[in-house]
């Protein structure tokens, strides 16, 4: 029986045409509470950039597993070690490269360039205040933005040995502490609300999102996700915008 659904945001509840969320969705959510399953948000976004939706959720997954949070508790917060941190401002200070960081309730931005401004504007979220790459610092950082190919990926990798990078888009990368992973913030979640790990269903499309839908009892993929992330789904529902998730929760539900 399904008792919790975990949701990506981008690509999945979010289309990247619409940045809405679908009237098929919202009927979706209807349903899921009318069968009194739980749902919850899994995002690499950072709370301050999960913008307002009309569905409901008792619980986040943010930063890729590093801030796990529901209405009156904070269960998991796995900062990234200053170590690493360090190290890529350093090579990101050398090599010019855009990076945001985010804390638990803020972010900024250093060194901005035209990538960074076209992710804002895809993403459609307010641009960060930009600070001296030296302020960042001084936080203590849940996740890092890295605005970089990912020709690079195997070096920083190499370079940050307390850090994983789950990259989901072409032009850059998350960092995140390791050990951290959406799969692991599912698992803390449902120990908290007491479900099986059985009894829970995942849609989400990206690479970030392969671990979750490994977790979960029924990982579905949406049809605008890569194949490579297709192939560790139980199911593909199709695209976001051809309301995706409706039609996997009809097809679960009926």
């Amino acid at each position: 029986m399904i008792k919790a659904a975990f949701f990506d945001i981008d690509g999945t509840l979010l289309s990247f045409k619409t940045h809405r969320v679908s009237e098929g969705t919202v009927r979706a959510f209807e349903t899921l509470h009318c069968h009194g399953v739980h749902t919850f948000i899994s995002s690499g976004r950072p709370m301050v950039l999960i913008p307002p939706m009309p569905v409901t959720f008792e619980g986040h997954i943010t930063m890729n597993g590093g801030y796990v949070f529901t209405q009156d508790k904070v269960l998991l917060s796995n900062p990234i070690p200053s170590s690493d941190l360090n190290t890529w401002l350093d090579l990101a200070k050398q090599r010019n490269l855009c990076t945001m960081i985010f804390t638990a309730d803020g972010m900024m931005l250093t060194q901005p360039n035209e990538v960074g401004l076209k992710l804002r504007d895809q993403l459609e979220f307010t641009m960060p205040p930009v600070v001296a790459i030296d302020e960042m610092r001084q936080h203590t950082v849940f996740q890092i933005i890295a605005l970089m190919p990912a020709s690079l990926d195997s070096e920083v990798g190499t370079l940050l040995p307390h850090c994983r990078l789950p990259r989901w888009h072409p032009a850059f990368t998350d960092i995140v502490a390791d050990g951290n992973s959406k799969a692991v913030g599912m698992e803390a979640l449902c120990k908290h609300f007491g479900i099986n790990q059985a009894d829970t269903i995942a849609f989400g499309d990206g690479a970030n999102d392969i671990e979750m839908l490994q977790w979960a009892g029924i990982g579905i993929a949406m049809g605008n996700a890569d194949p490579s992330v297709k192939q560790h789904a139980d199911m593909v529902t199709t695209s976001v915008d051809e309301e995706g998730i409706e039609q996997a929760i009809n097809q679960l539900f009926t």
